[in-house]
């Protein structure tokens, strides 16, 4: 029996990387799988065995990190959140839900803006104010130019050694990070629509790619931003740049909301947590109160 990483899902077929040989195995997986409700995905480290390439079967999953249901992908070490300045307009609420989606499923994020090359000054300004603040807050932010091959280089201590995907709007340039990383890839992109302001998924199925030392999923899917399954302590818990004010929260479990001598709403208004940030919170924390319960 051998090990390996499955890297591509695809019609059925498993193809596993070899821990020992580095070689890719196509493998179908045994009948108990079904029968025990389980289905091996993207990410899973596994135990298969083989005769030769085409045709192999695994056997076990190994115990998950995490999972997610859209990508159907595991055992995630990071998100690239990528977002355009432009066509598609940067969202803070888009950039702080994905935070939340990454945070929930304990993935650490980092923010790639696109597309830094093709803006007017005064608009960058004001950009780079933002970017600031998140990394006041202790997130990281790559700053990318259209025309700027070179900065996609950042990426590259990010990417060893992990696993990550990217998430964040169609058409902000996902498969054209992975393309400027590593020009063999040639992934297809997808033209912006200009009455939607978003781009084509052009991305068909869940796989691995090895690039910079790492593993990046181009990912179909990850746009699909619901909280149906969150309850409201998730996103508290979640928006983990409120922890260190919340211990000082005069009530035990207290949400920020409406609870007197909150300290997270203290540190909104000494400056010390972007007002922004905050209403984000308060919006998220709205929709899942709002949400009908699930049977």
């Amino acid at each position: 029996m051998a090990t390996g990483l499955i890297i591509k899902a695809l019609s059925g077929f498993y193809y596993v990387l070899d821990d020992q040989t580095g070689a890719t195995i196509e493998c179908r997986a045994r009948g108990k799988f079904r029968q025990q409700a389980i289905k091996p995905l993207v990410g899973d480290h596994v135990e298969y065995e083989a005769e030769h390439t085409k045709e192999g079967y695994v056997l076990g999953v190994n115990a998950r990190h995490n999972a997610l249901v859209r990508p159907p992908i595991a055992n995630v070490d990071q998100a690239f959140i990528v977002m355009s300045t432009v066509i598609p307009d940067f969202s803070t609420h888009l950039v702080d839900k994905f935070i939340l989606l990454a945070q929930y499923h304990d993935i650490q994020p980092v923010i790639c803006v696109t597309k830094m090359d093709i803006i007017r000054e005064q608009e960058r300004q004001a950009l780079l104010a933002i970017f600031a603040q998140y990394r006041q807050l202790g997130y990281e932010v790559i700053e990318l130019g259209l025309d700027q091959p070179e900065a996609y280089q950042q990426l590259a201590p990010f990417i060893a050694n992990e696993v990550s995907v990217l998430a964040g709007q169609s058409g902000a340039g996902k498969s054209t990070l992975l393309n400027q990383l590593n020009s063999a890839f040639e992934l297809q992109t997808g033209e912006v629509s200009k009455s939607l302001g978003r781009g084509r998924h052009t991305t068909r199925h869940v796989e691995l790619l090895h690039v910079c030392q790492g593993f990046v999923a181009d990912t179909p899917g990850f746009s699909q931003l619901e909280l149906t399954e969150f309850q409201a302590e998730d996103v508290t818990q979640a928006f983990g740049n409120f922890s260190e004010y919340s211990s000082q929260c005069k009530f035990r479990g207290c949400s920020h909301l409406n609870e007197p001598k909150c300290a997270v709403k203290a540190a909104v208004a000494a400056a010390e947590i972007p007002e922004w940030h905050y209403e984000h919170y308060v919006s998220f924390m709205e929709e899942v109160r709002q949400q009908k319960p699930r049977y």
